[in-house]
């Protein structure tokens, strides 16, 4: 969590609120898609990690022994399929997706840019100046007769998980044999509670980490 601050929405809020929630996409979607502009491009050409490509080792692995093995991420970058995952359930959402605010239509969308408007936009900066792009030059529908502006398919703050992703994931908390939690500070919920679930079932769970974490007393292995 960034501390600087942003006064927006008629309160103060964090600067992960201020690019994160849909009360700031209403008002400033330039800004928003700036942001988002920025992180695509940076992901595009950010390679799998070795932790992303041992995942999909072991994944490949255990199929060939007739197992499976399913990624359960609260990751949007689509690091784990680019390094070879192919079953990955995504409870954040999709960088590379985009949803319409009119019509609902989600799609997949790897442009690069996104849209011409914003080819070189975007900063690390949280206080480099707006660019101000017009909202008819922003993303748009493709779909026939709508041209609705296109949000990020990502989950903002204040908005509910996807229930067919939570279902899913569900479904492989309650059977799973084996639980690996990889590099997270536990403390995002509903995910963080994804490992103790399984504990509880008597299931092995082992965290791989830099440091331990307030669920860490509750699995059977850690490794950092």
């Amino acid at each position: 969590m960034y501390l600087l601050r942003n006064k927006m929405c008629g309160k103060v809020l964090t600067v992960m609120d201020s690019y994160f929630g849909l009360c700031c996409f209403s008002r400033h979607p330039s800004r928003v898609w700036e942001f988002y502009q920025y992180r695509r491009e940076l992901t595009l050409n950010a390679p799998p990690s070795a932790a992303h490509r041992a995942i999909a080792e072991c994944e490949a692995r255990l199929s060939r022994q007739g197992r499976s093995l399913v990624v359960i991420t609260q990751n949007i970058d689509e690091l784990h399929q680019r390094a070879g995952s192919r079953h990955v359930l995504e409870v954040h959402g999709n960088l590379f997706q985009t949803r319409c605010l009119s019509c609902g239509d989600v799609e997949i969308n790897h442009k690069s840019p996104i849209c011409p408007s914003l080819e070189g936009k975007g900063s690390p900066d949280p206080d480099a100046p707006d660019a101000l792009i017009p909202v008819k030059d922003l993303p748009r529908c493709d779909e026939k007769g709508c041209d609705g502006l296109l949000r990020p398919h990502v989950v903002w703050f204040g908005e509910t998980l996807d229930s067919q992703i939570l279902t899913k994931v569900e479904k492989e908390l309650e059977t799973c044999d084996l639980c690996l939690v990889v590099g997270t500070s536990s403390v995002v919920y509903p995910a963080a509670m994804f490992g103790p679930q399984v504990a509880a079932r008597g299931v092995p769970v082992a965290e791989f980490n830099t440091k331990t974490t307030a669920n860490t007393p509750q699995f059977h292995f850690l490794v950092n």
